[in-house]
């Protein structure tokens, strides 16, 4: 059953963990795994074209093996009458970060971000077309019940410290707007991001480690999967990218 909800004023902080008794445990390959980022709002009317776009992408055959795809919902557009329950300012700083580094020419909705870089050719031709990929070595997640460790190898040296991002992923769901640009539509989603964490990582000899708790979510979804992606720190474009199912 999807999830339909109009407003709410409360929201549950629950955890995001498996199924009972399982262990999840998802490794990249060598070639660099694309991460796909959406900058969205259900504030903004301009949106819901590229959330159904990103939502076909659970039927493409690269998901998870070559690509990534993360809704991050952005809180800027919150005062114009609607209050977007999947939006953080987290996710905002983040989008804000990229435009600050000068890898996104400014900061707006919908914005798409792939493999680090502002990806504007989606609104000529929205077709997903990955550049041959470079070597950038291996990615381990494993999660068991609320716990979760990485351990990532890079192809070359890595001199820069690195951190780990993590983020837990809602399918099927859907929000019935009464106020602002989308007033009256009801918004369905996938791709989005419930919770997410970054946890700096330790090196020992070639490899950089990180253990952590599975971040803390406030809406429940009928499917959920995780993402996880290295970086250096400070520097916003992942390195690496790892995904898959949780249930």
């Amino acid at each position: 059953m999807r999830l339909r909800i109009a407003f709410l004023t409360t929201l549950l902080v629950v955890h995001a963990a498996p199924a009972a008794g399982a262990t999840v445990q998802l490794e990249s390959p060598g070639p660099r795994v694309s991460l796909l980022e959406l900058y969205t709002s259900e504030g903004c009317s301009s949106c819901p074209p590229a959330d159904r776009w990103i939502s076909a992408l659970r039927d493409d055959p690269r998901l998870w093996r070559e690509v990534v795809p993360v809704a991050f919902h952005v809180d800027y557009w919150d005062y114009i009458g609607w209050r977007d329950r999947f939006a953080s300012p987290v996710y905002s700083k983040r989008q804000r970060d990229y435009a600050r580094s000068g890898h996104v020419s400014t900061v707006y909705t919908p914005g798409f971000v792939l493999a680090g870089e502002e990806w504007r050719a989606w609104f000529a031709l929205p077709v997903l077309r990955l550049a041959r990929p470079e070597q950038a070595g291996r990615l381990r997640l494993s999660i068991d019940a609320q716990r979760g460790s990485i351990e990532f190898t890079p192809a070359g040296p890595a001199s820069a410290e690195l951190e780990a991002h993590v983020a837990i992923l809602g399918f099927g769901l859907e929000t019935e707007v009464r106020a602002g640009e989308n007033h009256g539509r009801t918004l369905a989603h996938d791709f989005v991001v419930l919770g997410y964490d970054t946890h700096t990582t330790m090196r020992q000899s070639s490899t950089h480690l990180a253990s952590f708790s599975l971040p803390r979510v406030k809406v429940q979804a009928e499917r959920r999967a995780v993402a996880a992606w290295i970086s250096a720190v400070g520097d916003p474009r992942p390195i690496q990218a790892v995904g898959g199912w949780l249930d």
